[in-house]
């Protein structure tokens, strides 16, 4: 497959380490199983209708290699099943090699014990064309089912890459003009409130300490509610009265693990593109809570009417694409503006957070 990518130096990149990281994926689901029998009897199809022809339908052909195809792909999937783990400490070539020799193994059983279920000879005597032929039938398969494995891991391993640049870039923005606003507020505190210019440069601190945290770990709601205080906090030396903030969080739901900076950049953006644009400011209200397995947030916000929204959306689309890579189509991103107002809603699964924070 890639020779140049064989050796243990490069396993967490290239298929092997860990068996989450392999190339090969857990076969041993009901929907990956259910998915390589349709396929293997699409495949038997295809030969019957090419064997018999359509006319002469050959119902008894089906039937038989229906038998022998589904007996090799299942007893080769659970071997593969059962073996992913130690594969996953090879290289990718031994692991690949180690794979399509297991495959090749179970074709040779399969067509000699064939011959004692039907036997068209001597039960126990297999031809030697038959035996070749179901031998390079089955390297041709398996390595194109592997190669497509393969492929399909480089892909995840480029979109979590991507995803990985978009969080870091997530997290090293410091908007300029809210770091001068802030640097320009902490100064005009210092004669006349110390304590609290203070308060805000340690605020200020904790809040780009944060940034610099490792995009993989995970906060609990608690975490995340505070991080967002604090940014609240300085934005409140600027705008002041204009600025008002309603919580609305479920005790039960504060422990819950949340994605870090997934709740803070939607508090950052009704900030930025509604209270800050609106002459009397407004309020924000923001309200978590976990219903029927689904930790659920929303933040609603009052936004000017010529409000575009472009560096908005952009914000919008990373978060989402976060929590579906995170938490895959059962979490997601939703929003909608009317009536002067501007309603976002995150939601994804209770108990794949806390397993993904375990």
């Amino acid at each position: 497959m890639q020779p140049g990518t064989a050796g243990r130096a490069r396993q967490g990149s290239d298929g092997g380490g860990s068996p989450g990281e392999f190339f090969i994926p857990d076969l041993c689901g009901a929907r990956q199983v259910f998915v390589i029998v349709l396929l293997a009897q699409l495949l038997v199809l295809v030969y019957t209708l090419v064997e018999a022809g359509l006319p002469q339908f050959d119902w008894n052909l089906l039937g038989t290699a229906s038998l022998f195809v589904q007996w090799v792909v299942l007893l080769s999937t659970a071997l593969l099943c059962l073996l992913r783990g130690p594969f996953s400490r090879f290289g990718i070539v031994t692991a690949t090699l180690c794979s399509l020799l297991l495959v090749l193994l179970v074709t040779a059983f399969s067509t000699l014990a064939s011959t004692w279920v039907y036997p068209l000879s001597q039960p126990g005597r297999v031809d030697g064309w038959t035996l070749l032929r179901n031998l390079l039938v089955a390297l041709v398969v398996a390595g194109v089912a592997l190669r497509y494995f393969f492929l399909q891991q480089q892909l995840r391993l480029r979109e979590r890459s991507e995803l990985q640049a978009r969080v870091d870039a997530l997290r090293a923005r410091i908007r300029p003009h809210f770091l001068f606003n802030t640097l320009n507020s902490i100064a005009s505190l210092i004669e006349t409130r110390p304590e609290a210019a203070e308060r805000a440069v340690e605020d200020l601190a904790e809040l780009f300490r944060t940034s610099l945290r490792d995009a993989s770990d995970l906060l609990t709601v608690a975490d995340e509610i505070r991080l967002c205080e604090i940014y609240l906090g300085i934005e409140q030396l600027r705008l002041g009265e204009r600025l008002q903030v309603a919580w609305q969080v479920d005790d039960e739901a504060r422990a819950l693990p949340m994605p870090s900076l997934v709740l803070q950049p939607l508090v950052e953006n009704a900030v930025y593109h509604g209270i800050a644009r609106l002459p009397e400011g407004g309020r924000i209200d923001v309200a978590i809570a976990c219903h029927k397995g689904e930790l659920q947030a929303r933040v609603c916000n009052p936004v000017p009417p010529e409000e575009a929204g472009g560096g908005l959306r952009i914000a919008l689309d990373n978060i989402s694409q976060r929590l579906r890579s995170q938490y895959g189509e059962a979490a997601g991103l939703a929003w909608q503006r009317e009536a002067g107002a501007f309603h976002v809603q995150l939601h994804y699964p209770c108990r794949a957070a806390a397993e993904a924070g375990a």
